[in-house]
């Protein structure tokens, strides 16, 4: 069920969402921020040498720390702070310091100087740091609630209507520090998307900035005549759009936040790897195919499988914790209220 966001305790209340910039973690914070309902103002930090070099550990660049004249956090200070990346790290726990317990202050993603960075640290299941103040979810945090993905279900572009059912997002990550796209690997992605549509799928493509262009040519390849969607990079990105309208989702493995946000969705999805992988990796992936969110991309699909399991909405339910947090600090130190 949709939540009423103006209902919520901290509806209205002023956030910020720190970030260092990259859109992947920024969407993390701006998704919690929307689920508590938070007039939330995102603030992008960029300090100079030589604090960049020690974030997460040293001190914040002086010239834009909290408090200090003409920085981007003076006061008053926010009922809440959420932060995440390594940069915003500085600036964060300095900012606990000097609200103190004026402002709630959470951390998305290990902050790698540990559970008591924060008063409360949201991370996915997959990583180690334990602690009572960590919230743990199956998925990394986002922006498409199921009141989001209703709304554009319900309104999906022409382009969008006139493909034949079942509908099938395939959603392309790109190399990165473990997993590695060869000519085996796209050619592999290749066979299964041309099997998959041989079973009747009309695809709905969308690469990102990662994504190799023999990739993206080896998926367009599979569709062999028949109707698909390619986002070409030019003008808005459909993903949002394919994510809401598909009927089940083929998203690569090297991207945890995307394979979450196909996990908002409660269709099939259906997870390819390419080469190399990590411990770490394995165990988000494990982790939802024991919900039953997700299963391997097959080699070659005979037919088409379905299944439903209940979205996985992590921003809603990191949203709930600091609610429960910020009303007992609420409590403790006003307590005429439970007069």
């Amino acid at each position: 069920m949709a939540t009423d966001v103006t209902a919520l305790p901290l509806s209205g209340q002023a956030g910020w969402a720190i970030t260092d910039g990259k859109a992947g973690m920024a969407i993390q914070v701006e998704g919690i921020a929307a689920a508590l309902g938070l007039d939330c103002r995102t603030i992008t930090v960029t300090p100079r040498l030589p604090w960049r070099l020690m974030a997460p550990w040293g001190p914040p660049d002086p010239h834009d720390r909290p408090g200090a004249p003409g920085s981007q956090m003076a006061p008053p200070y926010p009922a809440v702070a959420l932060a995440t990346g390594r940069l915003s790290i500085p600036y964060l726990r300095d900012l606990r310091r000097r609200a103190g317990a004026r402002t709630l202050t959470v951390v998305v993603q290990d902050p790698r100087t540990g559970a008591g960075t924060a008063d409360v640290v949201a991370v996915p299941a997959h990583d180690a740091l334990t602690g009572p103040n960590v919230i743990r979810t199956l998925t990394a945090p986002h922006a498409f609630s199921p009141l989001r993905l209703a709304a554009l279900r319900a309104s999906p572009p022409p382009e969008i209507s006139a493909l034949t059912s079942p509908r099938v997002a395939v959603m392309l990550g790109g190399p990165n520090a473990v997993y590695r796209y060869g000519a085996e690997t796209a050619a592999r992605l290749e066979r299964s998307l041309a099997s998959l549509v041989a079973c009747g799928a009309s695809l709905m493509i969308t690469p990102s900035r990662r994504t190799p262009p023999e990739v993206v040519a080896a998926s367009v390849r599979a569709c062999a005549g028949n109707p698909f969607l390619l986002w070409e990079g030019r003008g808005a990105n459909p993903y949002a759009q394919y994510l809401a309208s598909a009927d089940a989702l083929v998203v690569t493995a090297d991207s945890v936040n995307m394979t979450g946000e196909a996990c908002a969705t409660g269709k099939p999805v259906w997870v390819f790897e390419p080469e190399g992988g990590s411990a770490k990796f394995n165990r988000f992936h494990d982790a939802l195919r024991r919900y039953g969110a997700t299963m391997p991309l097959p080699a070659a699909f005979g037919q088409l499988e379905s299944w439903t399991y209940a979205p996985l909405d992590s921003a809603a339910l990191i949203a709930r914790e600091i609610e429960r947090r910020w009303l007992a600090r609420q409590r403790r130190e006003k307590p005429e209220i439970n007069r």
